[in-house]
């Protein structure tokens, strides 16, 4: 009995190592034959991307294949403002940014108008007022004061808001720091610049409001949209910029220290 199953043991071992070996053989050959394709590991890979895969690796050799393959998904490879897609439909999780803007007659779905919190004004998508609303009454009970400054924004807003930013500052500057009409989040009633009521919103970092948001913000689905030191988003960091994703999208995001556009093209885009 015991000689057996010491037979059988020794069986399943040496098919391991055979399979091992075979597998490791074939890696080796793929890779002998430059038929191997490292980028193939991951889910969101895109076969009609392999080429700018490549031509990106040899850019950025430093960087981790997973990526390489995000990051081009993207469209990072191509410069922003070029290679752009329309966003025709209103969702939750939809992405506005340097590669894909709303047109003129986009308007996001419920908008309703802040009542508290918020200076006068103010337009938010009804789910995400509901869970602003939320999270500002909450922090004022722990102390602190959330104010909604900006949110929603028509493209006419937004054309005057960046032409004056580009008077000022030259149009490269600008583009770090301001949206083009259009491309700009606050044109899905899902964005929100906060203040404390006290301090300027370029000030925000510097109060205990920010401090309370960084570690509270997700649980009510909002994310920290412009994070610091990022080469993603194409923005400097904005410490007042807040977009609502819901909770469960929103911990992933903090707990993996990731950007939107990463979660959105490893798990939304199709």
């Amino acid at each position: 009995m015991k000689k057996g199953l010491i037979i059988t043991i020794i069986i399943i071992v040496v098919l391991s190592i055979l399979c091992i070996i075979k597998e490791n053989f074939n890696k080796n050959l793929k890779i002998k034959n430059n038929n191997y394709n490292p980028y193939e590991l991951f889910k969101f890979y895109k076969l009609e991307n392999l080429d700018r895969y490549n031509n990106y690796k040899i850019k950025y050799p430093e960087l981790k294949t997973k990526d390489i393959v995000l990051r081009v998904n993207i469209g990072l490879d191509h410069g922003f403002y070029t290679e752009v897609e329309e966003v025709k439909e209103f969702n939750t999780l939809m992405l506005v940014n340097k590669y894909h803007f709303v047109s003129e007659n986009f308007i996001p779905d419920n908008l309703v108008q802040l009542e508290e919190y918020s200076k006068p004004n103010m337009y938010l998508n009804l789910e995400c007022k509901n869970a602003f609303i939320k999270m500002a009454h909450d922090a004022e009970i722990s102390g602190y004061k959330i104010r909604a400054i900006s949110t929603y924004r028509t493209l006419d807003y937004q054309k005057k808001l960046y032409d004056n930013y580009v008077k000022k500052d030259g149009i490269e500057n600008a583009d770090t720091y301001s949206a083009r009409p259009g491309y700009s989040e606050h044109h899905t009633g899902l964005a929100i610049d906060v203040d404390n009521e006290v301090l300027s919103y370029n000030n925000f970092e510097n109060t205990k409001e920010f401090t309370w948001m960084m570690e509270n913000a997700y649980k009510y689905g909002f994310i920290l949209r412009y994070p610091k030191d990022s080469t993603i988003t194409g923005y400097i960091y904005e410490p007042w910029h807040y977009r609502y994703v819901g909770t469960s999208i929103a911990t992933y995001i903090k707990e993996h220290n990731i950007t939107f556009e990463e979660y959105y093209y490893e798990f939304i885009d199709k």
